[in-house]
């Protein structure tokens, strides 16, 4: 099961009850797409296994990455292509439609991970699986998703 999580513009008290469903729910790892903010947002992740990309309002950019490989990440980067038993994904904020869609359009991705509208998606696009967990900012309800990948399921997750 992999965690999925965007835009929570340090919004502390929602970011600390995904770390707990991440957690609680025993994921292999979680993905955040952008907008993190600042580096002790990080820390309510720790003792997860995290990858994150860079949101367009990451502008600690420097710090953001230096936490994240104290608390023993990969660095943070402004898109992100990883395999994960047998299928390919891509990570990517979103702030740039064009760049976004020519990845969903290349056919090259079993999932694209996104964020930035703070809407959720779940779409299926040629290939590729398009999904956005939605946002802990200024979207009501908060929500986050978690992914099985063996049965290609989606599950949208309320934190309110």
């Amino acid at each position: 099961m992999i965690g999925i999580i965007s835009d929570t513009h340090e919004n502390e008290e929602a970011i600390k009850k995904a770390a707990a469903i991440f957690k609680e729910k025993n994921f292999e790892f979680a993905v955040h797409c952008g907008d993190i903010i600042s580096p002790p947002m990080l820390e309510h992740f720790k003792g997860l296994k995290m990858k994150f990309v860079y949101g367009n309002n990451d502008g600690e950019r420097i710090g953001l990455n230096n936490k994240a490989r104290e608390l023993g990440w990969e660095g943070l980067s402004d898109e992100k292509e990883f395999e994960h038993k047998g299928k390919k994904f891509y990570v990517y904020h979103g702030t740039s439609a064009n760049k976004l869609n020519a990845a969903i359009k290349s056919n090259k991705y079993d999932y694209v991970l996104t964020g930035h509208t703070h809407v959720k998606r779940d779409e299926k696009i040629g290939k590729t699986r398009v999904i956005n967990p939605g946002a802990l900012f200024q979207a009501i309800p908060y929500t986050i998703a978690m992914l099985d990948i063996k049965k290609d399921k989606l599950q949208f997750i309320e934190l309110n």
